[in-house]
């Protein structure tokens, strides 16, 4: 199966006419099927896509990984670019109220930007699941990941509004893609919330398959401590993954290390990137 990955989003632009912003969103093209992960912070989903003679009309449907602003505040640019109806992917947590608290700043809503009428009215058509859900026959989300390493934790600045209180955001939410190529797999990742490492070991617990072609996406490593970063190093090279461009919320130093580690194996995804498996 040929494989085709665009990066439309990301908080970093290659050379050429792109646009960068913090965010994510991937075009994932098959020769059966076509699937927008994630839909960036805003508008570069969209600039990008033209910048690449994207057609968005061709998209099947849209997975969101999460319900967090950076992945799903281009919906509404997106849903008009696309004009018609189409069937968005995710877990039900999406449409928590979702906040951060990060000390010495105010409270800030970081959840989708949208209600869900609005999308609806632009031809959304949600598919609510918390399990896995086949989106083709070598195509399927991962749903709820399994906590299992011990050194990946949900960043605890991070919390849903219940009531007039807050509660730890547990991102049940959290979610990946995972394509099944001739030699493995590829494995998508949004911001990896519950664990980039959990997120390959329960892909490949899915589907049977031990070998990682691939792995695109932020890993959530930007304020991780330096020895969970040489912990998830050491898991990299134990899973015997390929190749990996990681980016987004994998932040600088963590994408250094990465490179310094992984040589040609590693590269940066920046917005405009294309990948072909």
């Amino acid at each position: 199966m040929a494989l085709r990955i665009s990066t439309l989003s990301e908080n970093t632009a290659g050379m050429g006419d792109f646009y960068g912003e913090w965010g994510l969103s991937f075009l994932v093209e098959t020769g059966e099927t076509t699937v927008l992960f994630d839909t960036g912070k805003s508008t570069s989903a969209v600039y990008n896509a033209d910048s690449l003679k994207v057609d968005f009309t061709k998209i099947d449907r849209i997975v969101l990984s999460h319900g967090h602003y950076d992945h799903t505040g281009g919906l509404r640019n997106v849903l008009r670019r696309i004009g018609k109806e189409t069937e968005i992917i995710a877990h039900p947590d999406i449409w928590q109220p979702k906040y951060s608290k990060h000390k010495n700043s105010p409270v800030g809503y970081i959840g989708i930007p949208f209600q869900q009428r609005v999308l609806e009215s632009l031809g959304a058509r949600f598919r609510l699941e918390k399990g896995p859900v086949k989106i083709a026959d070598d195509i399927m989300t991962t749903g709820e990941v399994p906590m299992v390493t011990d050194y990946e934790q949900i960043d605890d600045e991070l919390f849903v509004q219940e009531g007039s209180g807050w509660q730890p955001d547990k991102l049940a939410d959290d979610l990946a893609m995972i394509i099944k190529v001739d030699a493995g797999l590829v494995v998508v990742l949004g911001c990896a919330h519950r664990g980039a490492i959990n997120t390959l070991y329960h892909a490949r617990k899915l589907t049977g398959v031990d070998k990682i072609r691939l792995v695109v996406g932020g890993s959530h490593l930007i304020s991780a401590s330096e020895e969970r970063v040489w912990q998830t190093v050491g898991a990299l090279r134990e899973l015997g993954v390929e190749r990996m461009g990681l980016c987004h919320c994998t932040g600088l130093r963590a994408a250094g290390i990465l490179a310094q580690e992984f040589g040609e194996s590693f590269f940066y995804n920046r917005a405009g990137t294309v990948v072909t498996v």
